[in-house]
């Protein structure tokens, strides 16, 4: 009897176990996993499985659009830190030509200098020549016509001692008036050029409140040779009918007046009591550079530094 009972339980448990497996297959729970095989790297089988579709997007898609977009980030990583490496070089590049230029200047300035420090050579009447002469001292002979004078304006003062001692202040209240620029015949070469006699105050432009100033006789004066002005900027425009001059129209100025377009700035030397002060030349440039050669080289070790300790050392910023 124990033989039979045992016998009726294992056929009972295969007939469960198979009308089990056919339930479950026929509704789709278990795929035929026995039948998969490889096809390109993705697990296949031929059954339309749910559960296998699932591992397959669960199990192996997130895994490879995770490995890419890691590689897209250090990528972009690489590229980001490679061109900030970028600001470093170019203000190094910078302040290493604004060097060059620092040294430019200062020999334009040495050259102007000693231009204008030169014994003074009779004035020759050759433009060509003229043109690489500006700057130099010339020695002229003759006599000044105050008929036709002409007015550069406004211009200040031009007093080296006094901008010495008023370097690096706030404030300072410099004289305004105008350059007198007068025609004056050479007796030496006949023809008539012109000449800027110097500085006046505003107060003193009308010849009649200077007359101790307005020399007659013939005299010899020193002055540099300068060359005509283009208009720069925001600098209005001459008036010829109402004689306000506000930059060196050689051409109109000839025309004006009947002389040569050759224009020499009268020294200081030729100062007469009375007169305009003359020496109104400015020979300085401006020379900035060390500024700027500060400037990008401390930009270049700030940037440099930040790069290191960003991108080098991974310290977060």
């Amino acid at each position: 009897r124990k033989g039979k009972a045992v016998t009726t339980m294992a056929g009972w448990l295969r007939l469960l176990g198979d009308r089990g497996l056919r339930g479950v297959c026929g509704r789709g729970r278990v795929s035929n996993h026995l039948d998969r095989r490889t096809f390109f790297g993705w697990p296949h089988s031929k059954t339309t499985s749910n559960l296998i579709r699932l591992q397959k997007e669960t199990s192996w898609g997130p895994r490879g659009s995770g490995i890419s977009t890691a590689v897209a980030k250090s990528g972009e990583d690489a590229a980001f830190k490679w061109a900030l490496l970028t600001i470093p070089m170019a203000t190094f590049c910078l302040g290493t030509w604004q060097v060059q230029r620092r040294k430019w200047k200062l020999k334009l300035i040495a050259d102007l200098e000693a231009r204008v420090t030169a014994e003074p050579v009779p004035l020759p009447l050759d433009f060509l020549e003229l043109k690489e002469l500006e700057y130099r001292p010339v020695r002229v002979r003759g006599y000044f016509d105050h008929t036709k004078e002409l007015y550069i304006l406004p211009r200040s003062l031009v007093d080296a001692e006094k901008e010495a001692r008023t370097a690096g202040q706030l404030m300072s209240n410099p004289v305004i008036g105008a350059n007198v620029v007068t025609p004056f015949y050479c007796t030496d070469l006949g023809v008539t050029i012109l000449v800027n006699r110097g500085f006046v105050p505003r107060k003193k432009m009308k010849p009649e409140t200077r007359l101790q100033g307005q020399i007659q006789e013939e005299i010899e004066l020193t002055g540099v040779v300068r060359l005509s002005e283009t208009r720069k900027p925001f600098i209005p425009e001459n008036n010829v009918e109402q004689n306000r001059w506000h930059y060196r129209d050689l051409e109109a100025m000839a025309r004006v007046t009947g002389a040569e377009p050759i224009f020499i700035d009268a020294d200081y030397k030729s100062t007469v009591r009375g007169g305009p002060v003359g020496g109104q030349t400015r020979v300085t440039l401006r020379n900035e550079h060390m500024q700027y050669i500060i400037t990008w080289y401390g930009l270049c070790a700030l940037t440099s530094y930040l790069w290191y300790k960003k991108f080098i050392q991974r310290v977060h910023l």
